[in-house]
Parts: structure tokens; C-alpha cells; sequence
């Protein structure tokens, strides 16, 4: 079998800041020429898949400045000071919609663009909700928007819905639905 791996070279930090690093690398190829890799190292974050007693999937739309848009999305946020996927997950689904959950689980991690950052994303589904204390960061301005399973598909189908994350999680709901029936 042949090796994928690739050693590193040398590197260069290029950026450090409050959500990411930025570094470049020079590694040696399996052949053993060399090429540059630009990478993203970033702490992980979670992401939530929660319902209301109605049965529609929770999402908060907020304005995204590298898409120039505003965009509906699952409950999400990064992992702060080394604390737990699952308490951050806890912390995130309390601040963007001001709900608790009773229990949640783990349902899987992935990495979001690995060709060239290290983000990966916990996702967990929600579950038993009550009332609790809303309280965004001071730079995050959120909506609160439930929706049906059909809204979702169909603010999938118009760009509302435009991220990984968020798609799988309708992609989800679709599963729990086909399992029910």
C-alpha cells in the first residue's frame, strides 16, 4: 500500500486569531517533491438538531459576512477554552433560541472542508425542551425560525438553507420520518 502521508518542511504562521489560524506549510510529497499547503486550524464547534412540541426543526437565521447574506441554520458555535462538545452544545442551543434540553446525544462529528482546515463539527440532537435564558455574544444578532419539513426543503431549494450542516440536519429529520412510518 502506498503512503499518503506528507511531512512537513518547514512552516509559517501567517495569522492568529480569536476563531482561526492561518499557517503555510512546505511538505514533502509521497514521491518526494515538494508542494505548499495553506491551512485553517480552528477549535471545533457544535451544531444542534432540536424540535419544538409541534414537531418543526428549530433554526435561527442570522447575517453571514462571508456570504453576504443572511442564511437559516441549525443551532451552532464553537468550542470555547477547552469545554466538552456536549456542554458547549448545551451552552449554544440556550444563547441562539433561549431553550434547554433534558438530554442530548451525540450523533456524529465531521470535518467540514478538510482539503485545507482542521474544523470539525459535533452534531447533537436535543431533546425534552424548556424555557431558559436567551443571551447572544455581543457580535451575534440571531432570529429565532421554526419550520416545517417542508419550509426546510424548500429553503433548501432557494439558498436559505445554504450550509453542510443545517442540510444534513433536514437530511436527518427525512430519516426519522422514514423510520417512523
Amino acid at each position: 500500500m502506498k503512503s499518503h502521508r506528507e511531512e512537513t518542511k518547514s512552516r509559517e504562521i501567517i495569522f492568529n486569531g480569536s476563531l482561526i489560524d492561518v499557517e503555510v506549510q512546505e511538505v514533502y510529497l509521497p514521491d518526494g517533491n515538494t508542494s505548499r499547503r495553506e491551512l485553517v486550524y480552528h477549535p471545533g464547534a457544535v451544531a444542534v438538531i432540536a424540535f419544538t412540541e409541534e414537531g418543526k426543526l428549530i433554526l435561527v437565521k442570522q447575517y453571514r459576512k462571508a456570504l453576504q447574506k443572511a442564511i437559516a441554520e441549525i443551532p451552532a458555535g464553537k468550542l470555547e477554552n477547552k469545554e466538552s462538545p456536549e456542554k458547549c452544545a448545551r451552552r449554544e442551543l440556550e444563547e441562539e433560541t433561549g431553550l434547554r434540553a433534558a438530554s442530548m446525544t451525540k450523533l456524529l462529528s465531521f470535518y467540514t472542508s478538510p482539503g485545507f482546515a482542521d474544523e470539525i463539527v459535533h452534531l447533537f440532537l436535543a431533546d425534552s425542551l424548556t424555557a431558559g435564558d436567551s443571551g447572544t455574544d455581543d457580535d451575534e444578532f440571531v432570529e429565532r425560525v421554526d419550520v416545517t419539513f417542508e419550509e426546510a426543503k424548500k429553503m433548501i431549494e432557494s439558498g436559505e438553507i445554504h450550509d453542510a450542516k443545517t442540510a444534513y440536519a433536514v437530511q436527518y429529520w427525512e430519516l426519522l420520518q422514514t423510520r417512523s412510518k
